[in-house]
Order: C-alpha cells, then structure tokens, then sequence
C-alpha cells in the first residue's frame, strides 16, 4: 500500500468526488456507498450500493435475520460489484490493470474515510476481474492497494481486534 501525493493525490481526489455522486443513488437503509472503476484517466464503471433491483425496501433485511445466519449477511449490492459489473459490460476489454476507487458518505452527505479493508465479497471480485489496485480514503490520506494485497488484508481483519485497540 502507498499513499498518493501530488498530481496523482489531485487526480484520485477528483475519483473519489465522483464515486460521492455515485454514492447519492444509494437506495441502502444503513449506508451510502459508491464506486468508480478507472482505467488510464477514463472512468470505465461506476456503481453504488443498493438493494438487488435497486429497490428502495421498507426496512433492512439484515435487522430480520437471526443471529446464526450462516450466508452471505449483506442485503445490498455493494457498490464495488456494481462498478465491475458495468465495467464489464460497458469496457470490457479495459477492466483488467484499472483501479477502483471506493468511498462511503455519512447521513449528512459527507465523504467519510475509510477503515482498514475488509470486504472480502468485493477483494475477491476484483482479483477474480483482474482489476490491480483498490483505493481508500483514509484518515492519513488517500491509500492505494494492490488488488492481491487488499484481498489478503479484507481475509485478515478481525473487527473484535479494532475495537479493543
């Protein structure tokens, strides 16, 4: 992982701007999430996190499901699969070597920084899409990932290890 300076701090800032404005579709009950995917200075595929359908639900499944809920606990579509999947079908032939820029809002409409990664429904994908790098706005500034070393970071975190720090 580095962190950005100069030109390229400049450029992921106005990425990061962009997957805010993506975040803003979010139909999501609990967060508001949004992503954009780049490749050579061009965003190839932008998503945000919703419920499948892009539904807008009544409440939250996650607060029906008992405490032993074995699969997947996650009602929405996270933001990262969305941008794969247009990038996909809108480039597909420029996804693999992009980066992914991931942001999420607070209820105010303010881009919040990000923790350590830990999804590892997204890391996967993007391994798995090709995709090189994964980029967080953290407190320290703005962070980027190699895909493979995300992936091994979201397998290693532990939030009862966070919360006793």
């Amino acid at each position: 992982m580095r962190y950005l300076d100069g030109i390229e701090y400049v450029q992921a800032t106005k990425h990061i701007l962009l997957a805010a404005m993506f975040a803003k579709q979010s139909k999501c009950l609990r967060s508001r999430c949004g992503s954009v995917i780049v490749n050579n200075g061009e965003v190839i595929g932008r998503g945000w996190n919703s419920p499948p359908g892009d539904i807008k639900p009544a409440r939250c499944i996650k607060d029906l499901l008992p405490a032993g809920f074995k699969s997947d606990r996650h009602c929405c579509v996270h933001a990262e699969q969305r941008a794969i999947k247009d990038a996909l079908e809108r480039n597909p032939g420029r996804v693999k070597g992009a980066r992914l820029y991931f942001i999420r809002l607070d209820d105010q409409g303010t881009i919040k920084r990000s923790g350590k990664p830990y999804c590892t429904q997204c890391s996967k994908e993007a391994l798995d899409n090709g995709l090189a790098e994964f980029v967080l706005y953290h407190d320290q500034g703005i962070c980027v990932y190699d895909t493979k070393e995300y992936n091994e970071l979201s397998f290693a975190y532990r939030p009862e290890q966070e919360a006793a720090k």
